[in-house]
């Protein structure tokens, strides 16, 4: 069994739990996931099954999308509605639409962030939740991350009251903390904040409308259907350009050889798919780091047609 189950993660589980739970459906140990969600957030979560847990690495890399909710008034530990709260505020005047939207716009393009001590970036060899859990606090590395989107979803041109709420979506690279993103908002709105809900909407190519729960997952197990819910391999892929090649070259690309740089490998890209005339991914290739013109095998996929 090979492919990619788009999950439907639900609130209250880890990443790490959705990966035990199908592990005993699918009675195999190869399943690996593209991304950690938090427990309190639900929604796109790609499970990499056999093979396909080999470019789960690209998928991870691939872009994301957000529809979450920004609570002003109110800021906490762990940055989202989990946490205990550390600042609060009455919000004592209306925030207007266009202030949210010209906030929206100077957050949109490469921002820098901090990650919040409930993270799972290392320093000093340790994920930042071990720190905060011992009450310690530690120097946060910064980093930049890209919004290539940022819309406000809610529809009213005034917000009033002692804590205010409004949705919004948004488009980010991989790295992008949406718990933080919200309270820069608040931020800059001038009130503390944390993200009060959110879901996951799309990861590389997968959208909610793919997803399956662990329900469904079982269900085709167990009636013989689990392919009905697999995607191929290459699903994971589609954001990297493609290579197609003959089959006495596919020969050589399973055997790790070098090869010449195809036009369409421009440095504008650090990776590319090489693939058969029928589409199956063969191997991940990169530019060659000492022979210009050259590329060489990053990962092979296949050595078995």
């Amino acid at each position: 069994m090979e492919g990619i189950i788009p999950l439907f993660k639900p609130k209250g589980m880890t990443s790490h739990d959705c990966v035990f739970k199908l592990r005993k459906i699918l009675k195999m140990k190869k399943i690996g996931h593209t991304g950690t969600l938090d427990p309190d957030v639900t929604g796109v979560l790609p499970i990499c099954i056999g093979r396909a847990t080999k470019v789960a690495e690209y998928l991870t890399d691939a872009g994301k999308a957000y529809e979450g909710e920004v609570t002003l008034g109110k800021s906490t530990t762990t940055e989202d509605a989990s946490g205990d709260v550390i600042e609060e505020a009455k919000v004592e005047r209306m925030i207007s639409r266009s202030e949210i939207l010209n906030i929206f716009h100077t957050f949109t393009g490469t921002i820098t962030q901090t990650p919040p001590m409930f993270s799972a970036v290392k320093v000093k060899g340790k994920r930042l939740y071990e720190y905060a859990r011992q009450g310690i606090e530690v120097e946060r590395p910064s980093r930049e991350v890209q919004i290539y989107s940022l819309e406000l979803l809610d529809d009213c041109f005034e917000f009033v009251g002692d804590q205010i709420t409004f949705r919004f979506r948004v488009a980010c690279s991989k790295g992008t903390y949406i718990r933080t993103l919200a309270v820069m908002i608040g931020e800059a709105l001038g009130y503390p904040a944390h993200m009060s809900d959110l879901t996951r909407v799309q990861s590389g190519t997968f959208k909610l409308d793919d997803c399956v729960t662990l329900e469904e997952v079982e269900e085709k197990k167990n009636n013989g259907s689990i392919e009905e819910v697999l995607f191929p391999l290459e699903t994971a892929l589609t954001h990297l350009p493609k290579y197609t090649i003959n089959d006495k070259i596919a020969e050589k690309v399973k055997n790790g050889a070098v090869l010449p740089t195809p036009p369409m490998f421009t440095h504008d890209n650090s990776l590319i798919v090489v693939e058969t005339e029928t589409g199956q991914a063969l191997a991940i290739y990169a530019h060659h780091p000492e022979k210009v013109g050259w590329m060489k095998p990053s990962k092979v996929l296949r050595t078995v047609l």
